[in-house]
């Protein structure tokens, strides 16, 4: 039985070959693509649970790779690129990418950011409901899953564990190097601004619908979701 399917989009067919098989021998599945249009449509037939998506790639890059499925799918995506400056981390992430590995990387470290991103999207077992409420507000970590206003808005799963981690502590600041921690995991090798960019876009999500909470900003600390209730 599978662990679960795996597409690697990499120009580089040595790295594409290395990773499926550390992958396959860890129990996945896993699809090949070369190129960025080959890679969407690799992605509408084999329908991963995950995505290793290279940012430098013939025909499309990964950024628009990423823009067109973020357009109609959820799917974890991890940036896989040599490419290492601050400004392409952030802007994989304020496209809706949920990770980020530099090359050259230790394919075990790849392999643990898989696990780690797909515990983190994997549906809780039935008999545990995570699910956090306020007025205009559900935030459903079950079914990864948040309504504001009774309308169910896209979310993807990083910004969702985020806004249920604040919420589920209502009041709470949490430093950014605390939510780090706490929500992407120890796993994680990034910097205080992809708290930043994640706020930022829950912010256009949840500005205005309530005014019995909101998504503080606590100026020289952090964050916290701040409730009256």
């Amino acid at each position: 039985m599978s662990n679960g399917k795996i597409l690697v989009v990499d120009d580089d067919k040595n790295i594409c070959e290395l990773l499926r098989l550390y992958l396959e021998n860890d129990g996945y599945t896993v699809s090949l693509a070369y190129d960025g249009e080959s890679a969407l449509k690799v992605f509408q037939e084999f329908r991963p649970d995950i995505i290793l998506l290279d940012i430098m790639l013939p025909k499309m890059d990964g950024w628009q790779v990423c823009r067109e499925i973020r357009k109609t799918s959820e799917t974890p995506i991890i940036m896989v690129t040599a490419k290492g400056e601050t400004f392409d981390k952030v802007l994989g992430l304020e496209l809706g990418a949920d990770d980020y590995i530099v090359k050259p990387f230790e394919t075990k470290e790849v392999v643990a950011r898989i696990k780690a991103v797909l515990r983190r999207t994997n549906i809780s077992p039935q008999n545990e409901i995570k699910q956090v409420e306020y007025d205009k507000l559900v935030i459903n970590l079950t079914n990864y899953e948040m309504k504001v206003d009774g309308k169910v808005v896209n979310t993807p799963p990083k910004e969702l564990e985020l806004i249920y981690h604040l919420a589920s502590n209502p009041n709470r600041v949490f430093t950014r190097d605390q939510l780090l921690d706490e929500v992407w995991g120890f796993d994680y090798y990034g910097d205080s601004r992809t708290v930043d960019v994640h706020v930022k876009r829950l912010r256009e999500k949840l500005e205005g619908v309530s005014d019995k909470w909101s998504l503080k900003t606590v100026w020289g600390v952090g964050y916290k979701f701040e409730t009256t209730e």
